[in-house]
């Protein structure tokens, strides 16, 4: 038994929301011919589609065999429709690259049905609706009282409890509508029919029960349900709706298949945007490669680098700034000197060195590295080499035949002294030995940052790699060998060209 108790259904409309129903009330009995008459507007339509669960409603209750649906689910609507309703539309909603067999299996293939059996029990309905002769029809080569028999004949295929006809006739002329009249009311014998129209001849004609309908509200009812005729509520028990993934696949393939000029554009337009994605993450990917492999070049080149004496440039920077731009207007009655060198020479006496703990930062850097963690200093490096002041005594014969030390420094000096007859060796007396010591400290300080223009050492130990390795990966990327070997060996070189 099916009942509405104060249903109400608002849609939104700017501030104030319409009203299409306003607290319908009615019940129904198990197999009646019930016809809803009304005019355009008056809520009809709404109310059907309440009843058969397409809709829902904004208060009251609508009662299914004794049970409320104020806590239906979805999954529960859909069991609701595929096993109590039957949907007979207007426009007979036939999908029209099936064959009338088939729009009338489709019913039963969203419930589950195995085919030979939905075969079976879809030729049995469409026999009942007089179409047994054609079956493999499509719904353009049959006419349009035709079409809307096999909309019955759909509807009626799943064995429904109630047969929901939105305007079954509208669409048809006199004759053909009293067909499909007269096939319904044979339907209403054994199950509820209830039907939407405006054509109350017909109403009044082939229906057991007329309401009408005004405004959202019940204004007449010819027959209404009395408490003494109420019926067992005892509820049908009914699988959930489930279709077999191959029955899924199968019916999309054949969808796909049917529209291939919709399928080829989708599909075109779709291998366009997986293109594009796919391009777009190329280049995204490529470029970030590029910028790691230009910070690793970076890093290669101007290492970091801490020694165990540095030196403060911001003094030495401040006095070449002023020598550069500092202007002095004097008279043109003597000689006057000019200062600068005397100011660099100056600062470079009076820099300020600062001493570092090489000890205690290596012991921290051996443990920071030893840790096994997504935050271990390991993964940040690439390779850590500690070096000493220490003058490799490395001889070598010259052009002559004779044996001599490989000192860059001191050969330096000699091409000085040679060529511009000026003794170097006599500049540490004439500067003193802490503005010395300050020049080489500025030199390694020049040279940590890659600028080398004090640095006269030839010889550099090679950064060694990673578990042992005794060349670091980085110097095999950034250098070609053009000859022999990479060193395996502590007392192996390499030349640099």
């Amino acid at each position: 038994m099916l009942e509405l108790k104060n249903v109400v259904k608002e849609y939104p409309a700017g501030d104030k929301p319409v009203e299409a129903l306003k607290g319908v009330s009615m019940k129904f009995r198990k197999s009646e011919f019930v016809s809803i008459l009304g005019p355009s507007g008056c809520g009809k339509t709404t109310l059907l589609n309440i009843i058969g669960g397409l809709d829902q409603y904004t208060s009251g209750d609508l009662i299914i065999n004794g049970k409320s649906t104020k806590g239906f689910k979805d999954r529960d609507w859909d069991t609701y429709r595929n096993h109590s309703i039957g949907f007979v539309f207007q426009s007979y909603n036939l999908i029209p690259h099936q064959t009338v067999l088939q729009n009338v299996e489709i019913a039963l293939t969203v419930s589950g049905v195995s085919k030979k059996t939905r075969k079976k029990m879809a030729i049995d309905a469409l026999e009942k609706v007089g179409l047994g002769d054609q079956l493999n029809k499509r719904p353009n080569q049959i006419s349009g009282g035709q079409m809307q028999r096999v909309a019955i004949a759909r509807a009626l295929v799943n064995n429904p409890d109630i047969i929901l006809a939105d305007e079954p006739t509208g669409a048809l002329d006199s004759e053909t509508g009293v067909q499909v009249m007269e096939i319904l009311k044979e339907v209403a014998k054994d199950r509820l029919v209830i039907m939407v129209t405006h054509n109350a001849d017909l109403a009044h004609m082939f229906s057991t029960r007329i309401i009408q309908m005004l405004d959202g509200k019940i204004t007449d009812d010819s027959k209404p349900l009395e408490k003494i005729e109420e019926q067992d509520t005892n509820q049908k028990v009914v699988k959930k709706p489930s279709m077999s993934f191959a029955t899924a696949f199968m019916l999309s393939l054949k969808n796909l298949f049917t529209k291939k000029g919709r399928t080829t554009l989708t599909a075109f337009a779709g291998s366009i945007g997986i293109m594009g994605i796919a391009l777009i993450l190329a280049v995204s990917q490529g470029t970030t490669n590029y910028i790691n492999t230009v910070q690793e070049d970076a890093l290669s080149s101007y290492p970091l680098r801490i020694e165990e004496s540095s030196v403060d440039l911001s003094t030495l920077m401040e006095t070449f700034m002023n020598v550069g731009s500092s202007e002095v207007d004097h008279d043109k009655d003597a000689v006057y000197k000019k200062t600068a060198i005397y100011d660099m020479i100056f600062s470079f006496s009076n820099l300020d060195s600062n001493e570092n703990d090489l000890k205690s930062f290596k012991t921290y850097l051996e443990k920071e590295i030893s840790k096994d963690d997504e935050d271990s200093l390991e993964k940040a490096i690439t390779g850590v080499q500690y070096s000493y002041d220490l003058a490799l005594n490395v001889y070598t014969k010259n052009v002559d035949g004779n044996i001599v030390k490989s000192d860059s420094q001191e050969l330096l000096q000699n091409i000085i002294t040679e060529h511009m007859g000026t003794d170097m060796s006599g500049m540490e007396s004439m500067m003193g030995s802490s503005t010395m010591s300050n020049l080489e400290s500025l030199s390694s300080s020049f040279d940590s940052m890659g600028m080398g223009m004090f640095n006269t050492n030839l010889w550099q130990e090679i950064l060694p790699g990673n578990n042992g390795e005794p060349v670091n990966e980085i110097l095999t990327k950034q250098y070609d060998l053009v000859y022999g070997t990479w060193p395996q060996k502590y007392n192996e070189i390499i030349l640099v060209l």
